[in-house]
């Protein structure tokens, strides 16, 4: 026997060729659109044409986002949650106020706060949103929502990394199970399978292939071999997934320094455009082993958000009038503020 089936999405056509004696049935469950293309085929094509030459990456932020980040284009931070998130690549994107970007929203706290916050993103792949974990919920980011600025497709953040994975894997999708069973399914784009071998039931998530990603990291060198210390969670599938990748970096160091610790590298130098030295690139969030997240200015972020003309302000000093990530820097405390979070970073003993 064989059969084809065809799943329609909104940037895909695929089409499953199926033989044997097991019947495989898709449903489409999932009633929200696909942002990104899934098509293995397509990203293959895009990364086969892409340079694998060790040549020199270095280049400022501004002109990584201006070279590599796009109007219309779908972004992806590193990082998770408060921790390492690639503030100093954020800011420069709400600068130079790129529009209707796409955004991963994979346990995304104060990376999306500011990215609504200069109104850069239209649509969102939402697993943990508008939520600054325990500090409280972004009014600016809920409010985005709410007034139908900001499109949804919703996933649990395990079938979003599963996502980054599938592209990782170069292919088109994965099978899961976590969804199955709750309401989150209906309001994904997600599709139910059987299983060819056994004939259960599987939700088939979608590849996530962004067209540019920036990721924050501890170390790299020149040509984009970088270290990175404490967790990674899904850093490294995104590094694989990304079409672009932009690399902001505490320090840039030698590429003999690399090959010392070989086993260390966990992003190749193959899959990286651009790399940066941003020396507390990911403040005001964790930094592991170099600072702790400047708890007393994310609730300044908060409470600005109150007021509209306050928070407004409280852009201008922050971002727009800044011109770079130092002067940012310099605005909320500078070295003597930095020093303070190093030191709290490496207390052993929080209580």
């Amino acid at each position: 026997m064989s059969k084809k089936v065809v799943v329609n999405h909104e940037y895909s056509r695929v089409d499953y060729s199926v033989s044997g004696d097991q019947e495989v049935k898709y449903i489409k469950v999932g009633h929200r659109p696909l942002y990104s293309n899934p098509d293995a085929d397509e990203a293959r094509e895009h990364f086969h044409a892409k340079s694998r030459r060790m040549i020199d990456k270095t280049a400022t932020v501004k002109e990584a986002v201006a070279k590599y980040v796009h109007d219309g284009d779908y972004f992806a931070a590193g990082g998770f949650g408060s921790n390492r998130i690639p503030a100093a690549v954020l800011h420069e994107i709400v600068r130079q106020k790129k529009k209707n970007l796409g955004f991963a929203g994979h346990t995304s706290t104060h990376d999306m706060q500011i990215l609504i916050a200069g109104k850069c993103i239209n649509r969102c792949d939402a697993a943990y949103i508008v939520g600054l974990e325990a500090r409280g919920l972004s009014k600016v980011s809920r409010k985005g929502f709410e007034n139908g600025e900001i499109e949804s497709t919703e996933w649990s953040n395990a079938t979003l990394a599963w996502r980054y994975k599938a592209a990782a894997m170069g292919l088109s999708f994965l099978p899961a199970r976590s969804l199955l069973g709750t309401d989150t399914i209906n309001y994904s784009a997600a599709v139910q399978m059987s299983c060819p071998f056994t004939g259960k039931k599987y939700a088939a998530v979608p590849a996530l292939y962004p067209d540019v990603a920036a990721i924050h990291v501890h170390r790299s060198d020149i040509y984009g071999n970088c270290q990175i210390q404490g967790i990674a969670v899904s850093d490294l599938d995104l590094a694989r997934a990304a079409k672009h990748l932009i690399i902001t970096t505490e320090k840039i160091i030698h590429n003999d320094e690399i090959r010392q610790t070989p086993h260390s590298t966990v992003i190749p130098y193959y899959l990286v455009d651009a790399v940066i030295e941003v020396p507390y690139g990911a403040y005001p969030s964790n930094m592991a082993y170099e600072y702790f997240t400047d708890e007393d200015h994310l609730m300044e972020w908060l409470k600005a958000e109150k007021d509209e003309e306050e928070f407004k302000n409280f852009m201008d000093k922050n971002i727009y009038n800044c011109k770079d990530h130092w002067d940012y820097l310099k605005v909320n405390g500078g070295l003597e503020r930095l020093n303070e979070l190093k030191a709290q970073e490496n207390l052993t003993d929080r209580r």
